[in-house]
C-alpha cells in the first residue's frame, strides 16, 4: 500500500441521491410527550424529595461515621 493512499483526504466528490435533502425541523408533538413525561415525573418527585434528602443525609452520616471507627486492631 502505497504512502497516498493511507493519508485522510477530505471528500471532493459530490454523489447525487435519488431522494430530496432532508432539513430538520420541530417535533411539536413529541416535544408535547416529552414535556408531558417531565411533569409527571416532576408531580411524583417533589413529594417524594424530603425523603430522598432524608435517605441522603442518612447514607452520608453513616459513611463518616464508618470511616472515623477503627478497624480490626490498631495499636
Amino acid at each position: 500500500m502505497s504512502q497516498e493512499e493511507s493519508e485522510d483526504h477530505p471528500v471532493t466528490k459530490v454523489v447525487r441521491t435519488a431522494t430530496p435533502p432532508y432539513y430538520g425541523h420541530s417535533d411539536r408533538e413529541m416535544n408535547t410527550i416529552g414535556a408531558g413525561i417531565f411533569l409527571g415525573l416532576l408531580v411524583l418527585l417533589i413529594p417524594l424529595l424530603p425523603f430522598l434528602i432524608i435517605v441522603w443525609v442518612i447514607s452520608k452520616l453513616t459513611d463518616e461515621l464508618t470511616t472515623r471507627a477503627p478497624v480490626g486492631d490498631e495499636e
